[in-house]
């Protein structure tokens, strides 16, 4: 899908509106494994997912621990270090070769004259806060395996099993000795 259309799910946009967005995007790509923003960098972006597979990921006390994956199509940012144009807590890493459509701060900025993009930015972010409180409360009241299971069914397997097995333990808060079981526990009962 591309970022047009992306938007157009969510808004319908204007021949001249969108000839207003296009041209303050430029294309990027990422390789495998690339970091797209370290901690204690300033995210200058705002980025739209082509194709791809991204991560978000905090170190504590020397750990890596995700935070949360994001696949295309879809946007993404460090949201506060984005909007108040601070140091990130997190780090956002491309998990395999990564297609994105970037916005700098000052042109997004400019943006914000459209009321069609602060519509499209409104419905986005209540979505995201939507998606972030599930998810929450699913960490509170469902087990890993539960989780897990919940992953395969709303995503393509194939773009599961491109996520390392280490990656996806932290996320689900487990040891990946114990991911590696609930795996095996579901292939069998499948």
């Amino acid at each position: 899908m591309n970022f047009r259309a992306f938007i157009e799910t969510y808004i319908k946009l204007t021949d001249t509106e969108w000839h207003s967005i296009e041209p303050l995007f430029e294309r990027r790509e990422y390789e495998k494994n690339e970091t797209i923003l370290e901690e204690g960098k300033v995210c200058r972006n705002f980025y739209f997912l082509e194709s791809g597979l991204i991560r978000f990921f905090y170190i504590v006390d020397g750990d890596d621990i995700t935070k949360t994956f994001t696949i295309a199509p879809y946007c993404f940012t460090s949201k506060n270090s984005f909007r108040k144009q601070v140091a990130a807590n997190e780090c956002i890493q491309a998990l395999d070769k990564t297609v994105v459509w970037q916005i700098s701060f000052e042109q997004y900025k400019k943006l914000e004259a459209l009321n069609s993009w602060n519509i499209f930015i409104r419905k986005l972010l209540n979505e995201i806060q939507e998606f972030s409180d599930k998810l929450f409360l699913e960490t509170k009241t469902m087990t890993a395996e539960e989780r897990y299971i919940k992953i395969l069914a709303e995503y393509p397997r194939e773009l599961v099993e491109k996520i390392p097995l280490k990656h996806l333990s932290t996320f689900l808060g487990v040891a990946p000795q114990s991911l590696s079981r609930i795996r095996k526990k579901i292939s069998n009962d499948s």
